[in-house]
């Protein structure tokens, strides 16, 4: 929680959070879930009983973990949203200019809030049950298929298009700025300005996209036990307990955790405030000396600058 509310606090003050509100909103969603985990594990080891409609809402909304899920869920739809909006910006970058409006930004973000929430909040709502003062989350299931058709679905819409969103977008966006270095290898003739000008844009897209890709690839190994684990278990091919899902779900929350280190390392501005925050990693300069020397008619001014 420490960690992402760093990193939005360094984008802010580098003034970034505006100029890629998708990534800024990623850590924004990182933050908050780290926060409602706290929050909802301080009630489960509290071994709270349940009871009456305070006690329900308490196991609905916290002890299930259904606030915690739903701003994981949303960080998921976002990081699609991340995917999409990089592939458009440079695979079809003269459309983006054309048609991507900063409001069609607002929204995908927002959706990934209400999206979240929606899908988590309706699914815990008819399963959750309480029985003798304990909290049962996602127990009671309308019939087997119901439960079934839930966890293909969790598995296909939440993991595998988000591998195939991730291969094929930045695949693709590999292969366009590949072919925008070899242009600009070709046209280096044009003049020093041009060439630094568009070296400097596709170096920018590269460093975007590198940590984009680092994110996806992370988000694929941490996620993976956990998808895994539930899909299999659902069916009957593994053992579904509490000691198994905890486990599986603490390598799903190293990624929670690692992400804000990722953007500190990969992305420039971020990383740029992060280092002025460290005392030792500041220069100091000397102040500087003017001397002013008269001549006859004519006043000359010689400024010695020392520095460390």
């Amino acid at each position: 929680m420490a960690a992402n509310g760093l990193i939005l606090y360094a984008m802010v003050v580098s003034k970034q959070h505006k100029k890629y509100l998708l990534v800024f909103n990623q850590n924004a969603l990182d933050f908050c879930s780290c926060f409602f985990l706290v929050i909802t594990f301080i009630v489960l080891v509290c071994n709270i009983h349940f009871s009456g409609i305070l006690g329900y809402w308490l196991c609905f909304i916290i002890a299930s973990e259904t606030l915690t899920w739903s701003i994981i869920t949303g960080s998921v739809i976002n990081l699609q949203a991340v995917t999409v909006e990089r592939y458009l910006k440079v695979v079809h970058a003269a459309w983006s200019k054309k048609k991507l409006r900063n409001w069609m930004i607002y929204l995908a973000a927002a959706f990934s809030w209400f999206g979240g929430f929606v899908y988590s909040l309706s699914v815990s709502y008819k399963t959750t049950v309480i029985i003798d003062g304990v909290c049962h989350p996602m127990l009671v299931w309308e019939n087997h298929v119901a439960q079934v058709a839930h966890v293909v679905w969790n598995f296909v819409s939440l993991y595998v298009i988000m591998m195939l969103l991730f291969i094929f977008g930045y695949w693709r966006i590999l292969v366009v700025v590949r072919r925008q270095v070899r242009a600009m290898a070709g046209h280096a003739a044009a003049g020093p300005g041009t060439s630094q000008t568009q070296s400097n844009i596709i170096l920018k897209q590269s460093n975007i996209m590198k940590t984009m890709i680092f994110v996806s690839v992370f988000f694929a190994i941490t996620w993976m036990p956990m998808k895994l684990y539930v899909f299999l278990g659902h069916f009957n091919y593994v053992g579904f307990t509490d000691d198994g899902y905890y486990t599986v779900l603490s390598f799903t929350l190293i990624y929670i955790c690692a992400n804000p280190f990722i953007y500190a390392v990969k992305f420039d501005p971020v990383k740029r405030v992060l280092l002025g925050l460290i005392p030792w990693k500041k220069n100091t300069v000397e102040p500087i000396t003017t001397v002013q020397i008269s001549t006859p008619g004519v006043a000359a001014i010689r400024t010695a600058q020392t520095c460390n």
